[in-house]
């Protein structure tokens, strides 16, 4: 799988907070800071059950947030943990190099 770009993934997860903030704001009348927090805990599953949509609309619009904002908050997740493990990773490599290439590690006369 080809890695999508963070400025790609910023870009999207800022888009569906943005959307989701202003569609709850309008069509459930709430404040502009629950409308953003309902939609932080709707993409991230974490689902406090402090706010619940009322209107039929509402509802049909969580269920687009919760697909659409879960896939793209997946996917940044993944691709954070990623790059985290290729970082990793080549530390590892980079430290087993140095172990290797040392001379005094490598030095069959060391022990004579």
């Amino acid at each position: 799988m080809r890695p999508i770009s963070a400025a790609t993934l910023i870009a999207s997860l800022s888009t569906v907070l943005a959307a989701g903030t202003a569609f709850f704001h309008f069509i459930e009348g709430w404040s502009w800071l629950d409308s953003y927090f309902f939609t932080v805990v709707t993409i991230s599953t974490v689902g406090y059950g402090e706010l619940v949509p009322q209107t039929p609309l509402g509802k049909i619009g969580t269920t687009v947030i919760i697909f659409v904002g879960l896939g793209i908050f997946a996917m940044a997740i993944q691709q954070f943990a990623e790059y985290h493990m290729l970082i990793r990773t080549r530390r590892r490599r980079n430290k087993l190099s140095l172990k290797n290439s040392d001379p005094a590690q490598n030095d069959d006369t060391n022990g004579v």
